[in-house]
């Protein structure tokens, strides 16, 4: 069954039969957790193609889509400049496993837009990105210790599993089967914007900490804004301590603007990850930064990283064909965008009586059905996650395709037209008296 644009109310059995194929065959279904849809209930959508600010199921239903690939398709679903783009290097060779001019150019598009990024080297996720800039963090200071902040995804490498969930510097523990104690040992967790957490973690470790790694604006478990100076803070104790900084951009990275949370705050970092938004929704990330840091890397330096895939031509030129077309007058309209539908959910909200916060940094914004803003993971966690099951579900039966879980950061994209976002508030307009019992 086809149903309208915009309108989720129809059939789901061919998505129902795929999910039950793919539970034989693949584990939990899905290929990413949260795809599979445990936290909102109901059975997860099997996308069939996307168009601009829509997504068509395998049943045909038609929906808004707010996730966007979890943000990089900042242009949208199939633009035809990123499209064309891939089409045309894939036609001259899918993989050399050589350099390519196309990566020369793609670093140097990155190191131009992000202050303090002198260097780049690619990689295929930001699992990787992370994981490697962590290793060369250990590698260029001689130390093994790193901090994280609770609540913060870094990818899924072992040691960034660990997480104590507690606003007082710990020694991790895994927080996954199958990562030992020994590679959760060497980092400690502390509470996102706890300052005195993060003196703690310093103080108790005499040997000295290699590196302190946050996403700037925190993304993985909903949108939880640093508090005004926290980030200079950060990058203050580190220089004092002679550690490094890495800041986790795989979600803000030319998301927030052109210089991502760097250039947004105005806090250099000594290295930076970013991901999602640099490959245009193809499999490409990247880490920079320091010339002096990032030189450790072999085959310049001792730190070894390498990858096949890294720097994939196709990747590289979907990613520079959206690089090109974000200028100020992309984010400008971008932010338009979100400042539109963040005012009409948190309307929609108040005026059902439904306690919510949107918190937000420039087109990135979440929910948390609260009474509070949240500050950090327990908070989070504290945020009635059953009331956003509901929303998402009576959102989605509308025809409009939120984040689910609500842990995650809603995206607006520059192909969702006024219409699209009219559609969607008045949408969540129906909703919202629904959430009250």
């Amino acid at each position: 069954m086809t149903t309208a644009a915009g309108d989720g109310e129809g059939e789901t059995e061919s998505s129902q039969d795929l999910f039950a194929r793919a539970q034989r065959v693949i584990p939990g279904g899905v290929n990413s957790p949260v795809r599979a849809f445990r936290s909102v209930g109901g059975t997860p959508r099997f996308i069939a193609s996307g168009s601009g600010s829509h997504l068509t199921d395998a049943d045909g239903n038609h929906y808004l889509d707010y996730v966007c690939s979890w943000g990089p398709l900042i242009l949208g679903h199939a633009h035809p400049d990123v499209a064309a783009a891939a089409k045309a290097a894939v036609d001259r060779g899918s993989s050399y496993g050589a350099p390519t001019a196309a990566e020369v150019e793609f670093a140097e598009t990155i190191t131009e837009a992000v202050p303090g990024v002198d260097m780049v080297r690619c990689v295929s996720s930001g699992t990787e990105a992370a994981m490697s800039a962590i290793r060369l963090a250990r590698g260029a200071t001689g130390r093994d210790k790193v901090v994280k902040f609770a609540g913060h995804y870094h990818g899924h490498s072992d040691a960034l599993l660990a997480s104590a969930g507690s606003g007082v510097a710990t020694f991790g523990l895994p927080d996954s089967p199958g990562v030992t104690a020994g590679a959760a040992a060497d980092t400690i967790v502390v509470g996102w914007n706890d300052r005195s957490g993060v003196e703690r973690a310093f103080a108790q470790e005499p040997e000295g900490v290699a590196l302190v790694v946050c996403e700037p604006v925190a993304a993985n478990m909903g949108v939880v804004p640093p508090d005004p100076g926290f980030l200079e803070f950060l990058r203050e104790i580190t220089v004092r301590h002679g550690s490094l900084l890495l800041f986790d951009e795989v979600m803000t990275g030319f998301r927030l603007g052109r210089g991502g949370a760097v250039a947004h705050f105005g806090v250099t970092p000594d290295l930076v990850a970013f991901g999602k938004v640099v490959g245009g929704g193809f499999p490409l990330a990247a880490f920079g930064g320091r010339a002096d840091v990032m030189r450790q890397l072999a085959p310049e330096g001792p730190v070894y990283q390498a990858g096949t895939l890294s720097g994939n031509p196709v990747a590289v030129a979907a990613g520079l064909a959206q690089l090109r077309l974000l200028d100020d007058a992309a984010y400008a309209g971008l932010q338009r965008r979100a400042d539109r539908l963040i005012r009409g959910l948190s309307d929609a909200f108040s005026g059902a009586g439904v306690a919510a916060q949107v918190p937000h940094v420039n087109s990135m914004f979440s929910v948390f059905f609260a009474d509070e803003p949240v500050r950090d993971y327990d908070a989070a966690k504290a945020a009635d996650h059953g009331r956003y099951a509901r929303f998402f579900q009576g959102m989605l039966t509308r025809g409009h395709y939120l984040p689910a879980s609500g842990y995650e950061a809603v995206f607006v994209s520059l192909a969702h037209s006024e219409a699209d976002l009219d559609a969607t508030i008045a949408a969540a307009k129906d909703v919202a008296p629904e959430l009250v019992a």
